[in-house]
């Protein structure tokens, strides 16, 4: 059975509709062979992380930048997940990454930033974007909420037997 992890911080009413949507759609029915697992960015541990055959990323956006908590997520276990580093100490690309992952954004004036500094970040591991970014700023709506199941659905037919 694959494995699917679900890592997000999720303070606000707007993105946890959004997380809790990431999941639902992750566990339709229709998916199988795929076991769904949720995690707080700022508790998940390594072994969980590294047992993931696939991952969905979600987080506010802040002062135009990814949450403090998926940001200490990526600087606890950047290196041992396989993070190339340039010789500056930068981000290096990773090169054709097989792990797939999604990536879920909730702001409310702008998204920018974040999704800038997670893909920056995510490129210097071995993982491959598999699904379009969802970005949403103010108010979560019916059609967000399902582009948000759509993207955990995506994820986890990835990983369906």
């Amino acid at each position: 059975m694959s494995r699917l992890l679900v890592v997000h911080h999720s303070p606000t009413r707007g993105t946890r509709d959004l997380t809790a949507q990431v999941v639902a759609g992750a566990r339709d029915d229709a998916i199988v062979g795929v076991e769904v697992e949720v995690a707080e960015a700022l508790t998940v541990e390594l072994d969980r992380v590294t047992a993931a055959d696939g991952l969905l990323l979600g987080t506010s956006a802040n002062f135009g930048y990814m949450s403090g908590a998926l940001k200490h997520f990526f600087d606890r276990h950047f290196l041992q997940l396989g993070g190339a580093l340039s010789a500056d100490g930068s981000g290096a690309p990773a090169g054709g990454g097989r792990t797939p992952f999604g990536l879920w954004v909730h702001g409310r004036y702008d998204t920018t930033g974040a999704v800038r500094s997670v893909l920056a970040i995510t490129g210097a591991l071995p993982w491959r974007q598999s699904a379009e970014v969802l970005e949403v700023l103010g108010e979560v709506d019916d059609e967000q909420r399902a582009a948000a199941y759509e993207l955990g659905g995506t994820i986890a037919a990835l990983l369906s037997d």
